[in-house]
């Protein structure tokens, strides 16, 4: 089948063409890794320097054991080297303010695990990790196109950072209280999705998505609405912006409907909000990444065994726009340790750390590198194996344009979340929220040209 993808959908058009749900999208083909030949790929020579000590600033996880594996590789790395390894954990929306401001400083940590595109808003103070990322893509399957447009500079097209995976996210449901409203199974197409959620909330069952100024949850669900249905904040021309469009007005109106089968409150939920909310059994339906599973599993048996994952469903556009959470590791060039803050960043994308970190999370970062999505880990359990195609299905930050300032600052702004919580909330129409977005836009990529 082949999908429509032009600009202009009326509502008409969203009901015929979003039935088409994931129907004949191809997959990639599975990705084998193997031992003999990744074992011939020579990696880049690093000398490190003498007894080196490598200052981190990484985000805090949401599973117990991301930290707890992250630590055991990190003394794994510092007992093979004699180096060390000091790491501060901060909350994730504390990550990009600090790491501006050491760039600005040219002092602070040496790596910074940030988000989405922060390594774009300052290129020049980030150190060339092309050797790295070249030796890794030849040795485990290559990167996923996502993770290159991520990783590379746009001018110089080098390494400036490595994808190191990505939080992905899903929908989280309730299996018998979907079921109660009639529903097999959450449909996988929009109109049938707005249906289910329509028919939770009547049973009493309210679902419920962040739309405060949540780094994770508010980003990528909204982002995702807009794609879904043709809307983009700017052309690929990276200059025209787009957001005043027929697409984005019937995003904004379908996720009106959305949010009123929503939960009070979800304009001020940050990303541990909607975790907390479905513990609770306040909602039935939610977006998040495996760390709801992850606490269910190991606290809330009942609510675990109710549970279920699937990605997310695609809009008229028909295919998948989805905007999970991806970290990525780079080094500032004002570290004085480049060559060991290199080697360990190698060290933990090797197979042997690598794997033991993806399969210790269940799932909680969705790897980058191909040869991983074959990690017996993706089979543990069937809720789980849904993640792992997060980064294959992802688009990202200012699609259709280029990654830069202007679309991180778009991001650090919240102009795509706050629109959609302005007219969820009734705070502006659709059209007053579109032209106040449109303003802050222009604004930004002009000052960045």
């Amino acid at each position: 089948m082949k999908y429509a993808t032009k600009r202009e959908l009326s509502r008409r058009d969203f009901c015929r063409l979003s039935t088409a749900g994931l129907a004949g999208i191809g997959m990639n083909s599975l990705f084998q890794w193997d031992k003999g030949l990744a074992s011939e790929i020579t990696p880049p020579s690093l000398i490190l320097e003498p007894r080196p000590v490598i200052r981190v600033l990484r985000w805090m996880g949401f599973v117990k054991s991301d930290e707890e594996i992250w630590q055991i590789n990190t003394k794994r790395w510092e007992q093979e080297t004699g180096g060390r390894v000091i790491t501060d954990f901060v909350h994730w929306e504390d990550v990009r303010s600090r790491a501006a401001m050491e760039s600005v400083l040219g002092s602070g940590h040496d790596i910074v695990f940030g988000w989405f595109d922060d390594p774009h808003l300052y290129p020049e103070k980030l150190l060339d990790l092309s050797d790295v990322a070249n030796y890794l893509g030849k040795k485990y399957g290559g990167w996923y196109p996502v993770c290159e447009t991520y990783g590379q500079d746009v001018q110089s097209k080098r390494w400036i950072a490595l994808p190191i995976g990505s939080a992905g996210v899903c929908l989280n449901y309730r299996k018998s209280w979907v079921e109660d409203a009639g529903f097999e199974t959450v449909p996988n197409d929009m109109e049938g999705f707005l249906a289910c959620c329509k028919a939770l909330k009547a049973k009493g069952h309210p679902t419920g998505f962040a739309l405060g100024h949540a780094v994770g949850d508010a980003t990528s669900w909204t982002h995702w609405w807009l794609w879904a249905f043709g809307g983009k904040a700017v052309e690929a021309d990276n200059r025209t912006i787009a957001i005043n469009s027929k697409e984005t007005r019937l995003a904004l109106e379908t996720a009106r409907e959305l949010f009123d089968t929503m939960v009070p409150g979800v304009e001020h939920w940050l990303d541990p909000h909607n975790n907390r909310a479905f513990l609770d059994e306040q909602i039935s339906l939610t977006a998040n990444g495996t760390s709801i599973f992850y606490a269910t599993k190991e606290k809330f048996p009942e609510i675990n065994n109710d549970l279920m994952t699937m990605n997310f469903p695609v809009g008229p556009v028909g295919y998948p726009t989805e905007l999970s959470i991806l970290s990525l590791a780079f080094i500032f060039k004002h570290s004085a340790i480049p060559n060991a803050a290199k080697h360990y960043l190698q060290f933990l994308f090797e197979f042997t750390q690598y794997s033991q970190w993806e399969s210790g999370t269940w799932g909680f970062i969705t790897p980058t590198l191909k040869s991983y999505y074959e990690l017996a880990s993706w089979h543990k359990d069937p809720r789980i194996t849904p993640y792992r195609e997060c980064t294959k299905r992802m688009l990202w930050n200012g699609y259709e344009g280029l990654l830069g300032p202007a679309s991180a600052a778009a991001m650090n702004e919240y102009i795509i979340v706050d629109m959609f919580a302005d007219v969820c909330t009734g705070q502006r129409t659709s059209q007053a929220a579109i032209l106040h977005a449109e303003k802050k836009l222009s604004m930004l990529y002009r000052s960045h040209k």
